[in-house]
């Protein structure tokens, strides 16, 4: 049967980020449906969505670049809005296995993309990354920077926003957002659902966090020669919630700008003027496109010492040489965000480190 009430189609809704947008969907009254192949995610975290909310979303286990089988949740339920986190993400991984990147995140898009068309759901929130202006040649970084991603995995994210961009100009009905996230951390404040990475960890709070619960013997740090205050790498560490509550702004602005505008036209974004808005008869040919992180940055040994504070454990690292494809600094200009979404991350590094630790020292094993 078809759903009557307007729900949001959540890709990759099983993982990290996206379970925890998909609490914060339900805690601000949508209804999520969650479209995710299980690739990196737990189909226990669906218990635990409910456990917090009250509410399980249907959940459909899907691979994004079979269209048909997605065409069916869109006759099922009826969407208004994409939030699209699905998707490999593993830095060195994509270094690694380039092509398996290429082919998934684009081909899942394309996909994506191509159904919601033919359904005439036009409105696309895009888990997009920091990791497409490369290694910057001054922080903090702006939406208007070069963008020159240093990895397989940042490339494939420039080569979809290009594709959404070129959707965007050709198609004036379509409403797209294209999120560029630092780095998230932290875990819903409950210890319920959290990061739970396959096999070895990628980022480093859950390499800290599985440190601290005896799973690891050690940390690893990938260089301690970098052009930083102590050698290592600095990032923006934003936490997951935050991050959630910016893919809910996002949504909330396009519904503005649609019911001010019977055409559909988007607020004008002018990247060389932050405070430019307007309604132009004739939009802009980009999409609105955002950072969301905290403005700072922190290296990985300050990060360590944060950890080692809240949750009382001391933390083994060596140094190991540079990985592939990483650079020395990277945190947000997050002016923009503030200014058009009305967003700014609230939460501290002692909560991120506080709620990595609840959920770790909870679920010492991940998910069950």
């Amino acid at each position: 049967f078809r759903c009557l009430m307007s729900s949001i189609l959540i890709t990759g809704g099983s993982g990290y980020i996206g379970s925890h947008t998909v609490v914060a969907l339900i805690s601000a009254g949508y209804n999520p449906v969650i479209v995710d192949n299980l690739s990196n995610s737990k189909i226990t975290v669906l218990d635990r969505i409910e456990t917090i909310t009250g509410k399980r979303p249907p959940f459909y286990q899907i691979d994004l670049r079979d269209r048909a089988a997605l065409d069916v949740v869109f006759q099922t339920h009826s969407i208004s809005a994409a939030i699209h986190f699905g998707g490999l993400k593993a830095v060195g991984e994509s270094v690694a296995e380039p092509l398996r990147y290429y082919e998934n995140n684009i081909e899942s898009t394309l996909s994506l993309c191509f159904v919601m068309a033919a359904r005439g759901v036009k409105r696309l929130v895009f888990s997009s990354s920091a990791t497409v202006y490369g290694d910057p040649h001054t922080v903090p970084i702006r939406e208007d920077f070069p963008l020159a991603p240093a990895n397989p995995y940042g490339r494939t994210k420039l080569m979809i926003e290009q594709i959404l961009q070129d959707l965007y100009a050709a198609d004036p009905a379509w409403q797209i957002a294209l999120l560029r996230y630092f780095n998230p951390v932290g875990a819903h404040p409950s210890g319920l659902i959290g990061e739970d990475p396959g096999g070895h960890p990628n980022n480093l709070m859950p390499y800290i966090s599985q440190v601290a619960v005896g799973r690891r013997e050690r940390l690893s740090v990938f260089g301690s020669d970098y052009p930083t205050t102590d050698g290592t790498g600095v990032r923006d560490y934003i936490h997951v919630m935050d991050l959630a509550e910016g893919h809910l702004a996002a949504l909330r602005y396009m519904e503005k700008a649609e019911s001010l505008s019977p055409q559909r036209q988007e607020y004008k974004l002018n990247l060389s003027s932050p405070d430019s808005l307007s309604f132009p008869r004739r939009r802009e040919s980009i999409p609105l496109i955002v950072n969301l992180g905290t403005g700072r940055g922190y290296s990985v040994l300050e990060m360590v010492s944060a950890f080692e504070k809240v949750s009382g454990k001391t933390i083994p690292w060596q140094i190991t040489d540079r990985r592939p494809g990483d650079i020395a600094a990277c945190y947000a200009d997050a002016i923009r965000a503030k200014d058009l979404l009305g967003w700014t991350a609230s939460r501290t590094l002692t909560d991120m480190c506080a709620d990595t630790w609840r959920w770790q020292s909870q679920n010492p094993a991940g998910y069950p």
